[in-house]
């Protein structure tokens, strides 16, 4: 695979890139699928629109942030840098981190249960990834180490791990096993979202440890610590939902 101009197009000498296309798109296929099942859930959809006004800025702000967090090296001499977000540097765990606060105070604000709201919206936010990953393919990033794989990335003559593939395939598997568990399955509050924290990050630690270009907390891959945090967390959680069947808890 040879990945083309990262340029989408442009708009009034503005360069417009792939990478912002797909992501926005994966927001708002994101938005819209929430919006059409909340009434299966309990949720005003007026509240959708709501919440996403806050949310969208507030993912891309937390990713931005924890990137530039971890790569300071990269900005300390050029802070206007740190606004440049066409041509990549989000980071998911930090777009996860601030938009799940920024929606528990406005859950609470509105009394709308907080973890059947990430019920809600837990089967689309791998959807947006694997939407959003193909950013990584253009802009010929976030790849991992050279391979001879026939499903290799082509950057400069060289085949590498396509990382970006392998995590939009899972994301968009676990994108329909959500949505069929969340419309079929679910027997408690957070039972969703622990799902989505537990199987995201297995794929996670897995794929991160292809990656070449990962950010690091000292001699560690902090996504592969952070991924094994997330699991330990969502399990834990998910038993001790399932035993106090928090269906009727406003959290």
């Amino acid at each position: 695979m040879v990945a083309p101009d990262p340029i989408a197009f442009s708009i009034f000498g503005i360069d417009i890139m792939w990478y912002g296309v797909l992501i926005g798109t994966g927001f708002l296929l994101a938005v819209a699928i929430t919006y059409i099942r909340a009434p299966k859930f309990g949720i005003d959809q007026d509240f959708i629109l709501t919440i996403t006004i806050a949310v969208i800025p507030s993912a891309i702000i937390g990713a931005r942030l924890y990137y530039v967090i971890f790569t300071w090296d990269m900005y300390k001499d050029d802070l206007m840098k740190i606004f440049d977000i066409r041509s990549g540097g989000l980071a998911i765990h930090g777009g996860l981190i601030l938009s799940f606060i920024v929606a528990y105070f406005l859950c609470r604000k509105h009394g709308v249960s907080f973890l059947n709201g990430t019920d809600l919206v837990a089967p689309v936010i791998p959807l947006a990834q694997a939407i959003g990953r193909w950013g990584n393919f253009f802009n010929e990033e976030a790849h991992g180490g050279p391979t001879d794989l026939p499903w290799a990335q082509i950057i400069d003559g060289v085949g590498y791990h396509p990382t970006f593939l392998y995590e939009s395939v899972w994301c968009f598997l676990l994108f329909i096993f959500l949505m069929y568990f969340s419309s079929r399955r679910r027997t408690f509050y957070g039972q969703i979202i622990c799902l989505y924290g537990i199987l995201y990050s297995v794929e996670r630690f897995f794929v991160e440890g292809l990656r070449t270009d990962s950010l690091m907390i000292g001699p560690l891959r902090q996504a592969q610590v952070i991924s094994l945090v997330i699991i330990a967390v969502c399990i834990a959680l998910y038993f001790y939902l399932r035993k106090t069947k928090q269906i009727k808890n406003r959290l």
